[in-house]
């Protein structure tokens, strides 16, 4: 009795002893906030004041604004870091122990971090209060799924599919403490790498793919990732430093021939706030970075993840569900051009004439020509639907076009990506083990991206990059006026576009050019290596040193752990990695700069892998890949094959859909190979473009209903639109509102008799 009894008092004093340590480290977060605070309040409202653009290092590299959510997420997230960090300084000199030992935080804490540094709530209840009634995706990814709300959505992490490796365990990149020692060695430095084993004077061609399964690369890629840089605070000059202080990561160089040490400048990933509770706390401690558009391939590339950007886009003024189009300039058949931005203070700035940056659903749009013109062709197709659409269906209003012709074009992206370019990327063998036939929507599966597909695995395609931009005539050879160009004449000059002949002679030398191949001995042409341009960054810059800092910068574990996360066996020695590799000398140069096989870093050890049959990437990026696209595929809950998301009529139509003859429709061209992707030296292979199956858009085609016959349309409100669902055997209407707006009154009106049971919303001024 009196040992229970004295068993129970020291539970009470361990109880009592961890709840005094609990309330003394709340003290220790607020405290720690309000001196993180102090060091950032004037920061952000000067940033803020300034809008400073942010950049992410995604193919080429490039200046752009980030929307204003993203940024004050990413704010908040580094908000929560550095509250983190001062917390972390206290609990070591308070209670001698580190911030990431189990225990030591409750989610109880991590939650308060959180509200005070400004992270939006893991969920959004409110948010999806409908979204089981709609029949159209949200614009930003988010409410996809019914019971995890943020699952693939904008302004979230990165997922993990394994855990970080950070010099300190919580965010510190691996090369960060230049004397850490890996296996016993220092990692080389990124440019030490590039010079050694990535950059190539000359680029083999594939002569079995054309150049435009790279561009569709890079396209698709835009449609899934975006990760954002952290702009800093003002004084932070990741221009002029050399020094590792967050946010600026600077990539050391050597400079041979003075023998003195430089570097280029390097701004670390925007971080994420965390979204989920789990087991796991130190997954929310750890540093995970943000994807700033919807995982989804839902065509956010054309349409925007923000309903800023979306609305900005949309021809509502002209209540035909179309696209805004350029006001100033037509190409020479009148078809249309990309909008301007708002702004004409832009990158794109032509010296002869005010030619502004593109707008489209992707900040990157101008980063090359082929890039803007694929844009260009998916803004024409939209309104060449739409326009069919409201001929098809007069009853329809502008919200009902627009929805119907988004969810067309979300469709059409899915299938070029999945069944013309994913398999010939990965190999149809590869296709067949890892993604298979679709078997339906599983809202288990997340399909939100994952850190190391966007960071290494897609860009695979980067050493696909030719440095010669063709462009050719009617018979696919070089066009007497407007000659190729060099790849780095090319970045931001939307005004070739305008100037030079338009979309058509760019397209055609994506066609009718061969893919430059992947040789492990000739990776990256000079033209990504040695003359990069960056905007807003005086000096050429490296994208092989790029990526492979931004591989540190995230803390992507190394290429063997990748080859042991696909079951592969891993890297022991010399000899095992001349096995998978298909150059012996260039495994012997890597070896030698890593000086272990687990240093290896992920994407350079990705690259160098001998190809699967019938693919271009080896068996650990084949791996990773298939398992992205397989989760975005079956994650969707509105994919194009899933159970009533399109009839069966519909879905025959949508087959027969090529990226043929999207150009066909769209442009001057009149012949193609059926498939774009496969290279033919013209004419062989080649065939009209009137021989191409055309989508029936008559399948679409929908009477009135009977109860839209009995109570009729049921209104348009001003700044805001409506749906027309069924529900519980009753014709609803569902309205919401413009960006800018807000809804009051009740967003769900019944079609009850022959008339609508309440009052039209009002939409205010947000």
């Amino acid at each position: 009795m009196g040992k229970t009894a004295d068993l129970t008092t020291a539970q009470k004093t361990i109880i009592d002893t961890l709840h005094r340590m609990a309330t003394s480290i709340k003290k220790l977060i607020i405290s720690s906030f309000q001196e993180s605070r102090l060091l950032d309040e004037k920061a952000f409202q000067t940033r803020q004041r300034r809008s400073s653009p942010v950049t992410s290092i995604r193919g080429f590299t490039f200046h752009r604004q980030t929307e204003t959510e993203t940024q004050e997420i990413g704010h908040a997230a580094e908000v929560f870091q550095s509250t983190l960090q001062e917390l972390h300084k206290k609990l070591k000199q308070r209670y001698k122990r580190d911030i990431t030992e189990t225990g030591l935080l409750s989610w109880e804490h991590v939650e308060l971090i959180a509200e005070l540094s400004g992270c939006p709530p893991p969920v959004h209840p409110a948010i999806c209060q409908y979204s089981h009634l709609s029949k159209y995706r949200s614009i930003s990814g988010m409410c996809n799924n019914r019971y995890n709300h943020l699952w693939g959505a904008a302004n979230i992490p990165l997922v993990r599919w394994l855990p970080p490796h950070y010099e300190d365990g919580v965010r510190q990149p691996k090369g960060w403490n230049r004397g850490r020692l890996y296996n016993g060695f220092q990692l080389p430095m990124p440019k030490e790498v590039s010079r050694n084993i990535m950059e190539s004077a000359i680029k083999c061609k594939d002569d079995t793919y054309s150049h435009m399964l790279v561009e569709w690369g890079q396209y698709i890629d835009h449609d899934i990732t975006l990760t954002p840089q952290s702009p800093g605070k003002p004084g932070d000059d990741c221009l002029n430093t050399c020094k590792n202080m967050y946010p600026c990561f600077p990539i050391q160089e050597h400079d041979i021939l003075s023998s003195t040490q430089t570097c280029m400048p390097f701004n670390r990933s925007l971080p994420a706030c965390f979204n989920s509770f789990g087991p796991d706390i130190s997954q929310a401690l750890q540093q995970q970075q943000m994807n700033a558009i919807s995982s989804f391939i839902d065509g956010s590339v054309v349409y925007g993840s923000c309903p800023k950007v979306n609305h900005f886009l949309r021809d509502l003024c002209g209540l035909n569900g179309k696209l805004t189009v350029n006001d100033h300039f037509k190409d020479s058949k009148g078809r249309p051009y990309l909008p301007f931005k708002e702004s004409l203070q832009s990158a794109c700035l032509h010296s002869e004439e005010n030619l502004a940056c593109f707008c489209a659903g992707d900040s990157r749009v101008n980063e090359g020509l082929p890039l803007a013109s694929l844009h260009m062709l998916w803004l024409r197709q939209h309104n060449q639907i739409a326009e069919t659409l409201k001929h098809v269906n007069g009853h329809w209003n502008a919200e009902t076009i627009y929805e119907e012709t988004r969810k067309i074009i979300g469709a059409l992206h899915q299938i070029i990506t999945m069944r013309d370019y994913v398999p010939k990327v990965i190999g149809k063998e590869c296709f067949d083990n890892y993604i298979g036939p679709y078997g339906g929507y599983d809202p288990t599966v997340d399909p939100s991206a994952s850190n190391v597909f966007a960071t290494a695995a897609f860009r695979f395609g980067h050493a696909t990059i030719s440095a010669i931009v063709r462009r050719l005539n009617e018979s696919y050879q070089e066009h007497e006026c407007f000659p190729s160009l060099l790849l780095h004449d090319t970045f931001f000059s939307p005004w070739r576009i305008i100037k030079e002949g338009g979309i058509d002679p760019i397209l055609r030398g994506a066609i009718g050019t061969e893919a430059a191949a992947i040789r492990s001995n000739k990776l990256l042409a000079n033209e990504l290596t040695q003359r990069l341009v960056v905007l807003a960054i005086p000096q050429q810059m490296d994208l092989a040193s790029l990526n492979l800092q931004r591989g540190r910068d995230h803390g992507l574990p190394g290429y063997n752990d990748w080859r042991d996360f696909c079951g592969m066996e891993r890297i022991g020695t010399l000899e095992d990695f001349k096995q998978v590799v298909s150059d012996a000398s260039v495994a012997e140069k890597i070896l030698q700069l890593y000086k272990h096989p687990d240093n290896i870093d992920v994407w350079l050890g990705g690259l160098v892998e001998t190809f699967l049959t019938g693919s271009r990437t080896g068996p650990v990026f084949a791996c990773l890949i298939a398992k992205q696209m397989k989760a975005l595929r079956d994650g969707d809950r509105f994919w194009w094959e899933a159970d009533g998301v399109f009839s069966q009529p519909q879905k025959d139509e949508l087959r027969k859909v090529s990226l043929s003859k999207i150009i066909c429709d769209n442009t001057d061209i009149t012949e193609v190979p059926p498939d774009a992707f496969i290279f033919g030296k013209y004419p062989s292979g080649y065939i009209s473009c009137d021989n191409l199956p055309a989508m029936n858009l008559e399948a679409w085609r929908e009477e009135k209903s009977e109860d839209l016959r009995r109570c009729g349309s049921p209104g348009q409100i001003k700044n805001g639109d409506y749906e027309l669902l069924s529900t519980s055997g009753k014709l609803v209407a569902l309205y919401s509102c413009y960006h800018g707006f807000k809804l009051t009154g009740d967003a769900l009106i019944a079609c009850e008799g022959n008339q609508w049971s309440n009052k039209l919303p009002d939409c205010e001024d947000v």
